[in-house]
């Protein structure tokens, strides 16, 4: 449908919140927010589906291997099995092995990790993009970036936004929301923003393309 006024991302975030699609859901809508098994579920999401990756999580929690320590040394064949339901495990497997290693070796532990970690550490990671990269900083780290993703892209492009890289998708986001919202905000409210984009689209999708109807009556 044709929209008549394009919304910023403020405009954006408030009727995506006043559709209150983050009531059964966790506050900050990642589950376990702020503890390593986000780290780890960052990875295991990447081309799956969450219900997959619960899968995957529920098996590393029950073998007691949510630990960077734990996943620093563990054999990869046991931890291909433990992962498999998620898909892509052979690869995903050495990712989060190595990513556990440097963890324990830079860091020393998660609370460490989570206090002094950089997005251009992260990004210097085997296999980590942006994405997990922004998905690890706000929802592990608790710290004020903001994730986007194709459910982002699909429907701003629904709302008529042409954004064709996760940079520019980002900065659309990041720019709306900064002066609105002071800075000690900014991680709840990036972390509640993609939450409610990807409920929001997961709930509205018609083939490729969001049907924007109930947003826009909001907008």
């Amino acid at each position: 449908m044709e929209i008549e006024t394009l919304p910023d991302a403020y405009g954006l975030y408030r009727a995506l919140e006043s559709l209150d699609l983050l009531a059964k859901k966790p506050p900050l809508w990642w589950p376990r927010y702020g503890s390593f098994e986000v780290v780890v579920g960052a990875v295991l999401t990447q081309n799956s589906q969450w219900t997959r990756v619960e899968a995957s999580l529920h098996n590393l929690r029950g073998a007691h291997l949510l630990s960077p320590a734990a996943l620093a040394h563990i054999d990869l064949q046991t931890l291909m099995e433990l992962i498999r339901p998620s898909g892509l495990f052979k690869n995903k497997s050495g990712v989060i092995r190595t990513l556990a290693g440097a963890i324990v070796s830079d860091f020393g532990d998660f609370e460490t990790f989570r206090s002094e970690v950089s997005r251009e550490w992260l990004l210097r990671q085997k296999g980590i993009g942006p994405e997990t990269a922004d998905s690890i900083l706000c929802y592990a780290c608790g710290r004020a970036a903001m994730v986007v993703d194709a459910y982002t892209a699909r429907l701003l492009d629904a709302l008529g936004f042409e954004l064709e890289t996760y940079d520019a998708l980002q900065a659309w986001c990041v720019e709306g929301l900064e002066g609105p919202f002071g800075e000690a905000e900014l991680s709840e409210v990036y972390a509640r923003f993609h939450g409610m984009i990807v409920e929001y689209v997961k709930r509205n999708k018609k083939g490729r393309s969001v049907d924007v109807t109930a947003l826009v009556s909001v907008l």
